[in-house]
């Protein structure tokens, strides 16, 4: 087997036994580096990677919105028009070469993934301690992971 073949077996398994909330905050965070990736390669005029990344980013865009439930929470029409919103900037960022408009969607993403994450975590502590068991939500989750979800 491949390491690609092999990379994306883990990660296919990763994403199906991993909480919701997990998987939520791995989707914001892996958005928010392929914003970064793709800015960062569109500056340097490197289209193909631009391309890959910006991609990715749009198809995770939509993958969130679709998986909002509006019945639960009826402000998840705001987020998904939002992502909407976001999924047409990057397509106006690739057309016109514009880095600053890829910053200006990873820098609305960042504080949402920030706010995601620290929910994982206070649910994650809250069901802990409903099982008995502890996390320590004092300790701050450095950036790049999903802390304990």
């Amino acid at each position: 087997m491949s390491y690609g073949a092999a990379r994306a077996r883990y990660a296919d398994e990763t994403a199906q036994t991993v909480s919701p909330a997990r998987l939520l905050t791995m989707l914001y965070d892996r958005l928010v580096q392929d914003l970064l990736a793709g800015e960062q390669a569109m500056a340097k005029g490197d289209i193909a990677t631009t391309g890959e990344r910006l991609g990715r980013a749009q198809e995770i865009l939509l993958e969130l919105r679709a998986s909002l439930d509006t019945s639960v929470w009826a402000e998840g029409e705001v987020l998904g028009s939002l992502y909407l919103w976001m999924v047409g900037e990057l397509m106006q960022a690739r057309l016109r070469r514009s880095p600053e408009r890829v910053r200006a969607c990873r820098e609305l993403l960042e504080p949402l993934r920030d706010a995601w994450r620290a929910a994982a975590v206070e649910t994650a502590t809250a069901a802990a301690a409903a099982e008995g068991g502890a996390i320590d939500a004092s300790t701050p989750v450095p950036a790049g992971t999903n802390g304990p979800a």
